[in-house]
């Protein structure tokens, strides 16, 4: 995956501020709120997403947003997680 694309992609989605991030094995957050809507593309690893009571599982290639000032966590995989962040 060419992080340059989808970054580019993510600003073209009106996402303002795009960084990557990377968390080890078992990193956990518990449940927080952001106060701008929040997208989330997987570059590797995987990241298990809850929040208004569903949770699921993004992998590699995969993009999950988060909605502002949802309440949600978000513990990370057994590899640990790179992934871009977008903030609107």
């Amino acid at each position: 995956m060419e992080e340059s694309k989808l970054t580019a992609q993510l600003n073209r989605a009106g996402f303002s501020r795009v960084y990557a991030w990377e968390d080890g094995p078992h990193t956990r957050y518990p449940d927080h709120t952001h106060p701008t809507k929040i997208a989330h593309i997987i570059l590797h690893g995987e990241m298990t997403l809850s929040m208004q009571s569903e949770t699921k599982t993004y992998r590699t290639g995969e993009r999950c947003d988060v909605p502002a000032d949802t309440i949600h966590s978000d513990p990370i995989g057994l590899q640990g997680c790179r992934y871009l962040i977008g903030e609107r």
